[in-house]
């Protein structure tokens, strides 16, 4: 895509080429947001969903570091728990298109379920919250010790 210099919000013409170039249309969603937020909403959407694979005409201050298809699974988990019609399809197809295979899709909702379950339960339970938050913090202890070691960063080796 070519760099198009634009004011903030950009005129809602440049932001549509901008969507046509990457989408090869513009998604009629696209189309109801009002002139001064389309080109936040779709920084975002393009960001959030589609970046690496749609860069943006800009070089932004830090880029997403959890790969496109991971983000994919994440939002049909949400959205599956949300139960939105239109999200749940949207976020099973590109994760499959970014790599996601059926086995990964049907985990990632098993996730869902099985977290919103349990969170259910607890919440309905309403055990005291200091008291749990000392147990996350011996299970996260006793869970660290059975891990591998973790290979330090550049930067720690750096301080060492």
């Amino acid at each position: 895509m070519t760099p198009v210099p634009c004011g903030n919000p950009c005129p809602r013409p440049i932001v549509e080429k901008e969507i046509t170039e990457a989408l090869c249309f513009v998604p009629s969603f696209f189309k109801t947001y009002p002139d001064d937020t389309l080109s936040f909403e779709w920084d975002l959407f393009r960001r959030f969903e589609f970046d690496p694979v749609i860069k943006p005409s800009y070089k932004p201050i830090s880029p997403p570091v959890i790969p496109l298809k991971y983000r994919q699974l994440i939002g049909l988990a949400v959205h599956a728990e949300t139960k939105c019609p239109y999200c749940i399809p949207f976020h099973t197809e590109l994760a499959k298109l970014f790599g996601a295979t059926d086995a990964e899709v049907q985990e990632a909702l098993h996730y869902a379920k099985h977290t919103v379950g349990v969170s259910a339960y607890i919440n309905g339970l309403q055990p005291n919250l200091d008291e749990f938050k000392a147990e996350l913090a011996k299970i996260v202890r006793c869970l660290s010790q059975k891990l591998p070691p973790r290979p330090q960063t550049e930067a720690e080796e750096r301080c060492h």
